[in-house]
């Protein structure tokens, strides 16, 4: 069965990640980019020697999203992002094809000990099956 696993963040973590430190996410250094980049890696190389991935990403800043709604008369209404009151958005995903809701979330517990700073905000891993549809 297939599995969307997501992990999240805000504006102000991609900041912090870049050394700027905010009242909800402390400034990240070099050091600990390094290490959080070292053990996504290391996850996705594990994912795909064991055949399990099918296709991961991290994602860019909130700051750089765009919003596309359908406006009263039909027209596109587009906004670009983050907002002040945004909260959590997606910052990175992968979709694995596992042989049990259990081994995914194996896998999402270990994603859910990628190293940060002490004081980063925690978010938890989110598991989504893929529905396969009517025809399936």
């Amino acid at each position: 069965m297939k599995y969307l696993v997501m992990v999240q963040g805000s504006q102000a973590d991609y900041e912090a990640m870049s050394g700027k430190a905010s009242a909800s996410s402390p400034a990240w250094n070099e050091k600990d980019v390094k290490a959080m980049f070292a053990f996504m890696r290391g996850i996705n190389e594990d994912l795909a020697g064991s055949g399990e991935m099918v296709e991961g990403n991290g994602l860019a800043e909130p700051a750089r999203a765009r919003f596309v709604s359908a406006g009263a008369d039909g027209r596109p209404v587009i906004s670009d992002g983050p907002y002040g009151e945004t909260e959590e958005v997606l910052a990175g995903y992968w979709v694995l094809d596992c042989a049990s809701l259990e081994r995914v979330t194996e896998i999402a517990a270990r994603i859910a000990l990628c190293p940060q700073p002490e004081g980063a905000p925690e978010y938890p891993v989110v598991i989504r099956p893929i529905d396969p549809g009517p025809d399936a």
